[in-house]
């Protein structure tokens, strides 16, 4: 059986589509993922088939419109048995031409797209992305999502069936020390932020509280599009030593620098719903190697960073607050059983079930 793949990114950091492709092969799936190539894209090797389009718009309306303008006559004509889309972005093309193949699709959502920081305050934007999913979600017979607030949000709206499969790690991933190379922590301890370097991500609130933090260094793991902004900030700051900005990594390389950190960072700031109900797979990285988390009192997080006691929630980010809570944090020990229990009940391997269910399902 054939099943092609459908996301909007390059492929090179997404977790939870390689681990949905992955398992999906393992399982016997002819898998296809199909995205898109930049001129800085790294090489890519996975061990089902890949496929990227160069598209002439990486931006604005025209790049949305191109790329499923693209992707409709590619699904058109790729052989596949069934269609899985990954957010709202690419669900127009994959959707149409679902129904013109007769083709089963499954959905997943991996956020809220209407309420992401980059549209909610977009109004003419937003509603654009309202109007597809109200046109296409009612519709939708298979379909899971990242968390259960957002679950809970779109079975009520729409009437559906949405399942939870959340981002957590393979039970057994890898998590080994950071080689020097990568790393100089010039014998401080490291905060750790790793994700995408976009707005509303509270990295700005770690670096105004490292002037407080003589001990300590901030790594910046990842790219986005306020990275060269926060650069400009540090240099006005003048902690060119003390905040480190490692630029893109991809997601193989990204355990060197987890196991390295002594405290794991995920503020969001209430920039719509999306952030609101939340919850960043970084989280389970830092639980995957044993890393308090200094997080943000949102739903979806509490009920992993509280349930499990492997960190610290905060609700107001005042620098001098920020740097204290984070120095008692890092004197305090390590809540070893809550992370060993953590690590033995949240497992990809638990959530794939329910993926692959909602997969098979969509024969019936």
């Amino acid at each position: 059986m054939r099943i092609t793949v459908s996301v909007i990114n390059d492929l090179v950091t997404d977790q939870r589509v390689h681990k949905v492709c992955t398992t999906l092969m393992q399982n016997g799936w002819d898998v296809k993922l199909i995205g898109r190539r930049f001129r800085t894209s790294q090489p890519l090797e996975r061990p089902y088939r890949t496929d990227r389009m160069r598209l002439l718009f990486n931006k604005s309306f025209l790049f949305y419109a191109e790329y499923n303008f693209r992707l409709f006559f590619y699904l058109l004509f790729e052989p596949a048995d069934l269609f899985l889309a990954n957010d709202t972005d690419t669900l127009p093309a994959t959707y149409l031409v679902s129904k013109i193949r007769r083709k089963p699709l499954v959905f997943d959502a991996h956020e809220m797209f209407p309420e992401v920081p980059e549209v909610t305050d977009r109004k003419w934007v937003k509603a654009v992305w309202t109007k597809i999913e109200d046109w296409i979600f009612p519709r939708l017979k298979h379909s899971y999502t990242v968390c259960q607030s957002i679950a809970d949000i779109y079975n009520e709206k729409y009437k559906i069936n949405m399942q939870v499969v959340r981002n957590i790690p393979f039970a057994q991933s890898p998590m080994t020390g950071l080689p020097p190379s990568q790393v100089d922590s010039k014998g401080k301890k490291v905060l750790l932020y790793q994700g995408a370097v976009n707005v509303g991500r509270g990295i700005e609130w770690i670096m105004d509280a490292m002037p407080y933090l003589d001990d300590f260094v901030f790594y910046v793991v990842g790219d986005g599009d306020i990275l060269n902004e926060l650069k400009e900030r540090a240099n006005h700051l003048n902690l060119n030593d003390k905040v480190i900005f490692t630029g893109r990594v991809p997601f193989e390389a990204l355990p060197a620098y987890t196991a390295g950190a002594d405290i794991g960072i995920n503020l969001l700031e209430n920039k719509g719903l999306n952030y609101y109900y939340s919850l960043p797979n970084r989280i389970f990285d830092y639980i995957r190697a044993h890393i308090p988390v200094l997080a943000v009192d949102f739903p979806e997080i509490r009920r992993i960073v509280a349930h499990y006691d492997i960190g610290t929630l905060v609700d107001h980010y005042d620098p001098s607050f920020l740097a204290g809570t984070i120095q008692q944090m890092a004197v305090q020990a390590k809540n070893e059983a809550g992370f060993a229990k953590a690590n033995s009940e949240l497992t990809w391997e638990n959530e794939a079930a329910v993926m692959l269910g909602v997969v098979a399902g969509a024969f019936n």
